[in-house]
């Protein structure tokens, strides 16, 4: 019992070197969406002043809370070092992939999954003093698709983009307007289409929209069997007409930044990153996708 109240005693003192923070649900975001996809938020012991925002966004099969604690999922470890807070969107879907084929979510403003999302990046602001010119947006998989979405479809709310293992913005639309629809012919890599038309599609998310758009790191593996890596042709295809740059890369740097990885730059908004020999889907890199989002 002596122990127990000599512990008690320097409580206060233990209590301000130890860590207090944790994933916390944000039960009202002010969310007007259709969707109701939940908002957990991150925010470290030692929030920078101003601080940046990741939005992290979880692959099928997961959730905000389980992306959290996976141990191959990095930002909780990027943020408690360097200070900047993260917002973990949970999906409300069957199977918890991410609505990417609904014209709901393929619309801005259309109150699908991708404006729920959004709105949780107007509430950080607003709550927690994020500075609005450094929001990014990261994602695998399921989560690397809405990351692309979220660049067609919110583009004044983000300013960089780092997606693993995703496709092309729209490509997994519905032909029947379905709400979180697999579809085959864009994951075998069979959805193909001009630079120019794939343009076309990331325009049409949000018509009349002229402003900034994030810029966009795009991984893919050469031997992905869930998302075939024609996809990230697709991609490269997609952004960079977007940009108005060619498809033909201004540099190229071999083994980085790993090993039988290739690192394509396309100008300085787009980079393609090829792993050779990895499938589904590509390990998150902290330092690179924090390089690329100049953090």
């Amino acid at each position: 019992m002596h122990l127990s109240s000599s512990i008690l005693a320097v409580g206060g003192i233990l209590a301000t070197t130890a860590s207090a923070a944790s994933l916390t649900q944000v039960p009202n975001y002010g969310n007007n969406a259709t969707s109701k996809a939940q908002m957990w938020v991150y925010k470290p012991d030692n929030v920078v002043a101003n601080p940046p925002l990741v939005v992290v966004i979880h692959s099928c099969q997961s959730t905000a809370q389980s992306y959290f604690q996976n141990s191959l999922i990095p930002w909780r470890q990027g943020s408690d070092k360097k200070g900047y807070i993260t917002v973990w969107p949970s999906s409300p879907n069957s199977g918890t992939c991410w609505d990417v084929s609904s014209r709901r979510s393929l619309s801005h403003l259309g109150g699908g999954d991708s404006q729920a999302i959004a709105n949780m990046i107007l509430y950080a602001i607003k709550t927690y003093g994020i500075d609005p010119t450094r929001v990014y947006v990261t994602g695998g998989s399921s989560g690397a698709m809405m990351s692309n979405v979220l660049a067609a479809t919110y583009p004044e709310l983000i300013s960089a983009v780092s997606l693993y293992s995703g496709v092309a913005a729209g490509c997994f639309v519905s032909a029947s307007g379905g709400v979180d629809q697999w579809n085959n012919t864009c994951s075998g890599g069979q959805s193909r289409a001009s630079a120019e038309q794939w343009k076309k599609v990331v325009l049409d998310m949000y018509p009349g929209y002229s402003g900034p758009r994030p810029k966009m790191q795009i991984w893919h593996g050469s031997v992905d069997t869930t998302l075939a890596p024609q996809n990230y042709q697709e991609e490269i295809k997609q952004w960079t007409a977007v940009f108005n740059v060619t498809q033909t890369p201004t540099s190229t740097v071999s083994n980085f930044p790993k090993q039988g990885y290739t690192t394509s730059n396309y100008g300085p908004s787009v980079q393609g990153i090829y792993a050779q020999g990895v499938g589904h889907s590509v390990p998150a890199n902290l330092t690179a996708s924090e390089i690329w989002f100049g953090l």
